[in-house]
């Protein structure tokens, strides 16, 4: 069965259940009953590699106890199950002390997770497809759930809300590849949703691999954040996928709850890579973790705020995705671009065109690259351009991560040597910007702008225009006439 015929098919049999109404819901239903499949695969694997292993689950809650048979329970005997035996249990374990690593990452799945469905029957079919379509001990099969995993996550995009949009893999490819990360550094992203950002780090770091002890290394050094319960659990899966069996450091929270001051030196990271929610507000209150001249309720300059404030004493960096509305802001946003441009250095600024995220939002976007340590002196920017015969992106003719070469071969290495001026690239001082009252809504000056002129003196010349088309139409009718009445005197 194909990935979308597999997804498809569950969905169908959902749709059929009274208890789920919505795509969300049904997503939400299907990633916790893969995550069950996917720890009971993982834990016969444990079972043979980790010494002295014990599961943290009681042996009647392991999928392979109940939810393998295909004759199994069902009906309101497997509802009851689920309702009042399964899911308690595994909710406890986010609460209960002295639990192992093992059980935390169950908890921290489960403590906001529900069980949609109300009936049993149709429970089990769903059940019954997963355990028979899909294995993930199989390296092939454990491959397939990145197809899986997509299919979810265009899904959950349609569903998702306001300012929730997920960083397309092509973006998230060419911001890992330029911050190149290396075995040893912390790398975080506080915002991280599905994990896309760090997954992508994961697969950079594994080439880097030697040791038994370099492996554990990248699971002590990935660290992310996610408040809302449905991307941290699809979070939690991906990161099993990608090898990290215990992904303790996946936080289920909300990393701007915690005052800034709270955040001390152990807590600085050496990379982050994000991609912050944009056009959201925060709840009330929140703002007021963040001194004065950050306060504001708006998420993405809050974020900005923390990222600047956590990354590492001169050797920190990073790339974040910003909207355009950034760049030209003003009030709290001022304060942060001077700060930028006083006490980092933001060397690179890549301006995504219009419909990279498309078809989720439209919202222009840009990728500011920084480093702790500075004043900037130069800001250089990098206009992204389409493809030749492209307008715009959209779902059948998304970004794809070749088109970065032109970034990658422009950007001169790490040290970032031998830039040159381009059609597509051009750099600013910080002198000119903060001139500017650090507006960073740089045009490209190499690009031959087109004047669409004022929509009156528009409006007044095709105005115009119809006056004398209407003038030539009435005048060639006279002519017509005359030659008609001229014709039948001849005749006459």
């Amino acid at each position: 069965m194909s990935i979308t015929s597999l997804i498809k098919s569950i969905q169908d049999i959902m749709r059929k259940d009274v208890g789920v109404d919505g795509d969300a819901q049904r997503i939400s239903q299907i990633v916790w009953l893969i995550f069950l499949k996917i720890f009971d695969d993982r834990e016969q694997e444990w079972e043979l590699t980790v010494p002295g292993y014990k599961s943290p689950l009681q042996s009647r809650f392991r999928w392979s106890n109940w939810a393998k048979d295909p004759e199994g329970i069902t009906g309101e005997e497997l509802i009851d199950f689920v309702n009042n035996d399964l899911f308690p249990s595994l909710k406890k374990l986010a609460v209960t002390a002295g639990v192992s690593p093992y059980g935390r990452v169950v908890g921290s799945v489960f403590e906001d997770a529900y069980n949609y469905m109300k009936s049993g029957t149709l429970l089990r079919q769903v059940i019954n497809i997963i355990e028979e379509d899909v294995d993930f001990n199989l390296s092939g099969d454990r491959h397939l759930f990145n197809d899986i995993y997509e299919k979810l996550l265009a899904d959950l995009q349609s569903a998702g809300n306001a300012g929730e949009y997920y960083t397309p893999r092509t973006v998230t490819q060419f911001m890992v590849d330029i911050l190149d990360p290396q075995l040893g550094q912390t790398i975080l992203d506080p915002a991280c949703g599905t994990c896309g950002f760090l997954t992508c780090a994961i697969d950079h770091l594994k080439e880097q691999v030697k040791t038994a002890d370099d492996r554990r290394m990248i699971q002590e050094c990935i660290h992310g954040v996610e408040k809302k319960p449905l991307p941290h659990m699809l979070a939690m899966t991906n990161m099993m996928l990608h090898g990290i069996d215990v992904p303790t450091n996946i936080r289920h929270d909300n990393t701007l709850s915690r005052p800034l001051k709270d955040y001390g030196p152990r807590d600085r990271v050496d990379m982050i890579i994000t991609n912050p929610p944009f056009g959201g507000m925060e709840e009330d209150g929140i703002e007021n973790n963040f001194p004065k001249k950050y306060q504001t309720r708006e998420t993405a300059d809050l974020f900005m705020a923390l990222i600047m404030h956590l990354l590492k004493h001169d050797t920190g960096k990073a790339a974040v995705v910003l909207p355009d509305g950034f760049l030209f802001g003003e009030g709290v946003k001022t304060t942060l671009k001077r700060e930028l441009l006083e006490e980092f250095n933001l060397h690179t600024i890549v301006r995504l065109p219009k419909g990279v995220f498309s078809p989720y939002t439209s919202i222009a976007t840009n990728i500011l690259f920084f480093e702790k340590g500075g004043p900037t002196k130069d800001v250089w920017f990098f206009q992204h351009p389409y493809p030749e015969g492209y307008k715009s992106y959209s779902r059948s003719k998304p970004l794809t991560i070749g088109e970065f070469d032109l970034e990658k071969g422009w950007w001169g290495g790490a040290a970032r040597r031998g830039r040159k001026t381009t059609r597509y690239a051009w750099t600013v001082s910080a002198g000119e910007i903060a001139a500017k009252n650090f507006n960073l809504d740089s045009k490209n000056p190499h690009e031959i702008e087109v004047n669409h002129r004022d929509p009156e003196e528009l409006m007044q010349e095709y105005q115009e225009i119809v006056r004398r088309l209407e003038a030539a139409q009435q005048a060639l009718k006279v002519e017509l006439m005359a030659c008609l009445s001229t014709d039948k005197r001849d005749e006459a």
